[in-house]
């Protein structure tokens, strides 16, 4: 056990903040003003309640309050209220800070209620929270007791030696002691997610999510040894742990492998205190391809962001950290992950290819919640070689930012929380040429798109549609099945289009 000594420091009291905010008023839009007697807690509130929020606001969950029954969920109807407004923006429950106006809208895993579900809830919470009818009323979820695997039960759980800070000690970073998987044959995983168990007193504790978890973050690997004790240098890297993340899941045709006989290694872990004494662990839980499984995709690592000259000024919003990265081979965008600091408010993926200039996604950011946002997979950009990838970050160090200690400090690069860094840390996988016209040409099709509608973040796939050719005998030659395929509509689509033979075009070889 790792032991960490006592240093008295304050913490804050969620309870007290909570209570300062259930009083404040938002405005409802004109259909919540009309006083819509019909939403009620069992038929409208309950079902929202359980599909996203208490995974974690339930008994022996990790929230601070439960908002399973009528009785739990009322008193906090206000405060309800506000933080699923907030939206995109910190503070907003469910953590989860797509914007809804810009991008991709298709992700995994999305917890974030609709308009409609938003207007419920302020009708619910201002029309005096009606009960409603039990028999309205979706089953119970049973959780079980202890923290919920959000992606599943995995099917192997890897446990950490347990850890020890005291309720005062100060930030610490170094290695723990290497676990092995247990492990005795490869398995491809389709996802990884970790959880924190520990004994931490939540009513003594500070109200945010990083006053909950001893584990700031943790970068990992899984290694085989040799006997003398030395890695055998063919690591496997897995995403960063960071406090409150989301499962990693990867793209369904680059399942990363966890090798038999392997060790989860860190040399690389943040601790810090709760505010009280506290002991826990990590639990690493791994959901497998079935056996057989081969990934068709490496994964393609993209340095995309910047760590080194980052400048933040003191007591000024709305500024911008821009980071460029061209692909080097056709790819696939699995993911979208913003990593930023205290004064990190947002930041928004751009895909530059040609005079095609395209947001992919923009997100709002909260310190005390590290989020990923996966792609569906019809939905996931698929960019040409030659592509620019750029992200801009949104930054505002100024005191109406409440992670940002004291606003009046120039902020620089650094690993600390008050210190800044600016990534994209998102997976990406590498397509050939032909795997590439292959995704396009399977999305094109199973989508039923034509020529008028748009594909964000693939800007090829339409271009058959857009400027249909029928290729000739001599060029099918010189060509791969994949591209052919590719450039070749099929009757339905033809039909779809609107195309006959006298509106596509011949090729550039027979035409002359």
């Amino acid at each position: 056990m790792l032991n960490f000594p006592r240093k008295a420091v304050p913490f804050g009291d969620y309870a007290l903040r909570a209570l300062a905010v259930i009083g404040l008023a938002l405005p409802l839009s004109a259909h919540a003003q009309s006083g819509n007697s019909e939403v009620t807690f069992h038929k409208d509130i309950e079902p929202i309640l359980q599909r996203s929020c208490q995974n974690c606001h339930r008994p022996e969950g990790v929230a601070p309050m439960s908002l399973v029954t009528y009785d739990e969920v009322v008193p906090w109807a206000g405060l309800i209220e506000y933080r699923t407004h907030l939206r995109d923006r910190a503070g907003a429950m469910p953590p989860w800070y797509a914007e809804k106006d810009v991008g991709i809208q298709s992700y995994k895993q999305d917890p974030s209620l609709t308009d409609e579900e938003l207007e419920k809830v302020a009708s619910w919470a201002r029309g005096g929270v009606p009960k409603g009818n039990i028999a309205d009323a979706p089953e119970p979820l049973d959780f079980g007791s202890g923290a919920v695997w959000t992606a599943g039960e995995p099917d192997l759980i890897i446990r950490t030696e347990d850890i020890f800070v005291a309720g005062g000690a100060p930030d610490w970073w170094g290695d723990i002691p290497s676990v092995p998987t247990g492990l005795t044959e490869d398995r491809y995983v389709k996802s990884v997610e970790i959880r924190e168990i520990n004994d931490v007193d939540t009513s003594a504790a500070g109200g945010t999510v990083g006053a909950r978890n001893i584990v700031h973050h943790m970068i990992w690997s899984t290694q085989v040894f040799n006997e003398d004790g030395t890695s055998d240098g063919q690591q496997v890297s897995w995403p960063v742990h960071e406090i409150a993340r989301n499962p990693d899941i990867f793209d369904e045709d680059s399942g990363r492998l966890l090798r038999a006989n392997s060790y989860l290694v860190s040399n690389s872990v943040h601790l810090h205190s709760t505010g009280v004494d506290t002991t826990g662990h990590l639990e690493i839980g791994f959901r497998f391809h079935p056996r057989g499984y081969e990934p068709k995709y490496p994964p393609a690592f993209i340095g995309l962001g910047n760590g080194v000259d980052i400048s933040i000024t003191g007591n000024k919003d709305q500024q911008e950290l821009h980071a460029y990265a061209v692909l080097h081979q056709p790819t696939k965008i699995v993911t979208f992950e913003p990593h930023l600091h205290a004064p990190g408010e947002r930041m928004c993926l751009e895909a530059i290819w040609g005079y095609t200039v395209e947001t992919l996604s923009c997100v709002g950011y909260d310190h005390n919640w590290v989020r990923g946002y996966t792609f569906e997979n019809d939905s996931a950009p698929l960019l040409p070689e030659g592509t620019v990838l750029h992200i801009v970050g949104y930054m505002n160090n100024t005191d109406s930012n409440p992670n940002v200690p004291d606003a009046r400090n120039w902020q620089g690069s650094g690993n600390r929380s008050v210190t800044n860094m600016f990534i994209d840390l998102g997976m990406r996988v590498a397509l050939t040429e032909d795997q590439f016209y292959e995704e396009m040409t399977n999305r094109r099709q199973k989508l039923g798109l034509g020529p008028n509608d748009h594909q964000i973040g693939c800007p090829l796939c339409l271009a058959p549609l857009v400027a249909p050719v029928e290729l000739t005998d001599e060029e099918k030659e010189t060509m791969s099945e994949a591209m052919i395929n590719y450039l070749t509509l099929t009757e339905e689509e033809k039909q779809r289009s609107g195309l006959t033979g006298s509106n596509i075009m011949v090729s550039q070889s027979e035409a002359n």
